[in-house]
């Protein structure tokens, strides 16, 4: 068993999850929530406090930590003697907190793959850029590190799995398709870290099709599905994380990310990355001044937690998995719904910072009890996903199945 919980971020992501393991504090012990500015981690203190949401009494506290400084992460982990650390920061210091993870033995967790802040579109597949180049040494040491346990990746994750696993005797497609069908109105906004955010969609397209890495375009490869709940959206081919490993680790030729995107994000996308304003490397200003355009623009833009009081809607992510069962052809959508009021009643945050915060807190749980504690790194595919879906369930981020059979709350019984 392991316990106490070691959250880095402190964004809505970071709420979230800081509010998700305070409803399950019986099981993981104390929380620690630490970032950059400790008044943004002492803010989501209070509100974990006002809304009441610690299951039993324990500790929650905040603390001020550069994770790109590994001693200081290293020793955080030990003063506050976490066993899980859940790494809901920058991709850019996925590196750091999963050394300090290592060095200390504690379970290491994260959203999202690591980035380079000067690199893009790295050579595919992403992960054995970095953080697969650590798997022996995880193995050895016996720590687990379990990567890309939000939404997507990782909610999808697992549904490829259990697709793969349970549904078809053999596989030919997973598509992806991640659809906000929500309002935060403002006239330009991201839902989540702007940087990152562009940094998606600036480079090459990778998909993985006919058991190679494909390159295109971001918008040039659009479909359009008629959608649960949503109705009828079009989605854009995207290069996304959990092509890079589900390609690697389960046996299908075809894999795809599909993302929903509006006529005027794309209108503005493209002037800003026209006008050079996107680029991740730094330009001179007429007055001497060296600056990264992406960060002026970042700097400019709504903070995406701002967005959730008054963002409404819903979302709907899922997997679209085509293959053979009993020697015919078969279909199925294994998705669910989410609801950005919904979300921000519960913890304060809006609909995407929900979804991507509550799956690494049940894979928290997971580790925490032995299910998942696997001692090695691992992929979400890699693990069994009917405890984590089953989770999930009773957590707020409930899964529906749709095939020939119609549209049901998937189950899973222990």
């Amino acid at each position: 068993m392991k316990k106490n919980v070691l959250i880095i971020g402190g964004g809505g992501v970071a709420r979230v999850v800081a509010h998700k393991c305070a409803q399950h504090n019986d099981t993981l012990g104390n929380i620690a929530i630490a970032s950059r500015s400790v008044a943004k981690c002492d803010d989501i203190v209070a509100s974990v406090l006002e809304k009441g949401s610690m299951k039993v009494e324990g500790r929650i506290q905040a603390y001020a930590l550069d994770a790109l400084d590994v001693p200081a992460t290293i020793k955080l982990i030990n003063d506050t003697q976490s066993e899980i650390v859940i790494n809901v920061g920058s991709a850019f210091i996925n590196m750091s907190v999963l050394e300090a993870c290592i060095e200390t033995g504690a379970a290491y967790l994260d959203t999202a793959i690591h980035e380079d802040p000067t690199k893009i579109c790295e050579t595919p597949p992403w992960y054995a850029n970095y953080e697969w180049k650590r798997r022996e040494l995880c193995k050895d040491k016996g720590v687990t590190a379990i990567l890309g346990v939000g939404f997507d990746p990782g909610v999808v994750n697992a549904y490829a799995a259990l697709a793969y696993n349970d549904y078809f005797d053999s596989v030919s497609d997973i598509d992806i398709i991640d659809i906000n069908a929500g309002s935060h109105g403002k006239y330009f906004a991201t839902n989540f870290d702007p940087e990152i955010n562009f940094r998606e969609f600036t480079g090459r397209v990778y998909s993985w099709q006919d058991r190679a890495w494909q390159e295109n375009k971001m918008f040039e490869i659009s479909r359009t599905d008629d959608l649960p709940v949503v109705g009828k959206q079009t989605a854009y081919m995207t290069g996304h994380d959990e092509v890079h490993s589900i390609s690697q680790n389960l046996d299908v030729p075809n894999v795809r990310f599909w993302m929903g995107f509006g006529e005027h994000y794309i209108n503005v996308f493209t002037v800003l990355k026209s006008l050079g304003l996107l680029s991740e490397q730094p330009v001179k200003t007429a007055e001497g001044l060296e600056v990264v355009p992406l960060k002026v623009v970042k700097a400019v833009l709504p903070d995406p937690s701002s967005l959730a009081p008054d963002y409404t809607g819903k979302t709907c992510i899922g997997d679209v998995v085509k293959g053979i069962k009993d020697g015919e052809e078969k279909e199925v959508f294994i998705y669910n719904v989410a609801d950005h009021k919904d979300a921000y009643n519960e913890v304060g945050s809006q609909g995407i910072s929900y979804t991507a915060g509550v799956p690494p807190v049940a894979a928290a749980i997971l580790v925490a009890n032995g299910t998942w504690d696997a001692k090695e790194m691992r992929n979400v595919e890699q693990l069994d996903p009917k405890p984590f879906l089953g989770l999930l369930n009773e957590m707020g981020l409930p899964t529906r199945i749709k095939d020939e059979d119609g549209d049901r709350p998937f189950t899973f019984n222990q």
